[in-house]
């Protein structure tokens, strides 16, 4: 366990610079689930690889720790004591991070769900607040203040319907949290949570000018919406005036971008390597655990 073992950690720090890369060169439906697998691959390599770590800590139990000072026996050494107990509190911290992501989901949704029952999948509420999301569910629903339909123009109001009901046909809330789950439990990840949350925007963008039949309409209506709507903590429900306005406005004034397949190559390699190296690494673990297990059996 000298190399392969640790491979998965190194190849997750490169992961983010690769997806974001990939994202500017296929179109953001591609991109979103390129991105979201990436992360869980790249969360289920780390947290696999954390937990072998860890788990070389048995040679420091009785009754294995009577054979730690004998060389003679050439028992093959598990990783030092040190990095195995770290290996064990980064996994608690991602346990612990994960707990408290999915606490915060479900507590927003509960927020959001109390704002009124949906007539035909759609909740006005009442407040001078400009804002709106899409609340997922069996069924989901839009929710949207008054105050952000003063903000909008009759034409906009498409746009953001059309935006919204996006999100919930694409079931864009599963893939944000396999994104945010993968960064709780592997932080160095973070950075494609984020993209996920942006490129799912941009996706619903994208159908959105679908819809109305007019990019420059919906670059104004996500500038406007934007400019009204307060930022706040709404995930795993998704607004129009979320995250990368500028770019989504940038974007929604270019023709449509197309899919550059060649571009999804860095991203595949990274993730299969991650795969590869945790599979050697579980069949090095498995040797030496075997070895020091023969001792006592």
């Amino acid at each position: 366990m000298r190399l392969w073992v640790y491979l998965p950690l190194a190849l997750s720090a490169l992961l983010p610079y690769a997806a974001r890369v990939t994202a500017g060169r296929v179109a953001p439906s591609v991109a979103v689930r390129t991105v979201a697998a990436a992360a869980a691959a790249a969360a289920s390599g780390f947290v696999c690889c954390l937990a072998l770590l860890a788990l070389t800590l048995f040679d420091d139990l009785p009754p294995l720790w009577e054979f730690d000072d004998r060389p003679e026996l050439g028992l093959p050494k598990p990783v030092p004591g040190m990095i195995a107990l770290g290996a064990a509190l980064l996994l608690l911290f991602g346990a612990v991070r994960l707990v408290r992501d999915v606490r915060s989901r479900r507590r927003v949704l509960r927020e959001l769900r109390a704002a009124g029952t949906p007539n035909a999948g759609l909740v006005v509420a009442d407040w001078a607040e400009p804002f709106a999301v899409a609340v997922p569910g069996r069924p989901g629903h839009v929710l949207v203040t008054s105050g952000m339909l003063r903000v909008l123009s009759p034409q906009e109001q498409r746009v953001l319907f059309a935006h919204e009901n996006a999100h919930l046909r694409r079931r864009h809330h599963r893939w944000v949290t396999v994104s945010s789950w993968a960064a709780a439990l592997n932080p160095l990840v973070s950075p494609m949570a984020v993209l996920v949350g942006r490129l799912v925007e941009r996706w619903a963008d994208e159908d959105a000018a679908v819809v109305v039949g007019d990019r420059r309409l919906v670059a104004q209506a996500v500038a406007r919406a934007s400019l009204a709507g307060r930022r706040r903590q709404v995930a795993p429900a998704m607004g129009m005036s979320g995250s990368g306005a500028v770019e989504r406005v940038l974007a929604m004034q270019r023709p449509r971008q197309a899919s550059r397949w060649q571009a999804l190559v860095g991203v595949a390699a990274l993730c299969l390597m991650v795969l590869v190296a945790t599979a050697v690494a579980a069949v090095e673990f498995a040797d030496v655990a075997r070895a020091w297990i023969s001792m006592v059996a």
